[in-house]
């Protein structure tokens, strides 16, 4: 599937989008899109526009608060120490799950004895309109084969 899109929160600001560029193609079902936009896209054939709001739960999900994590202060001794990028609510910081895949999450608050980090997606409880013209459609099975002259 070929396709222009957007993504936007409710109020409008934009997140993401190729509206102003070359459509972007992807196979669906191979996790380039999250399943609520790809099952908002199922629904229409070539040259169909789509705008819909999607809840969280459709989108990047919802804020699950088993994701807040309180952290030992000490773990982040050297980090905190460090006067010419300090580390204050807001700050991203990466951390590695047990298979060793990287893992992005946001402090939300230090205090002398620990550090909340929230490891939710930053869009997770958001609605999001999604935009879409799907430029074209090749069934399963089709190969396509693209000649520059």
């Amino acid at each position: 599937m070929t396709l222009r899109f957007s993504l936007s929160l409710a109020d409008g600001t934009l997140i993401d989008g190729n509206f102003d560029g070359a459509p972007a193609s992807f196979v669906v079902g191979d996790g380039t899109l999250l399943p609520g936009f790809e099952a908002a896209l199922l629904q229409h054939a070539a040259g169909a526009s789509i705008d819909e709001l999607l809840p969280a739960e459709q989108a990047f999900g919802a804020v699950n608060p088993d994701n807040v994590q309180v952290l030992p202060r000490a773990r982040f001794a050297s980090l905190l120490a460090n006067t010419t990028d300090p580390v204050v609510a807001g700050t991203v910081l990466s951390f590695a799950d047990a298979g060793g895949f990287e893992i992005p999450g946001v402090v939300r608050s230090i205090d002398e004895n620990c550090l909340v980090v929230d490891f939710n997606h930053p869009l997770a409880g958001r609605e999001i309109r999604f935009r879409a013209d799907i430029v074209s459609v090749v069934p399963a099975g089709v190969q396509v084969m693209e000649i520059r002259e």
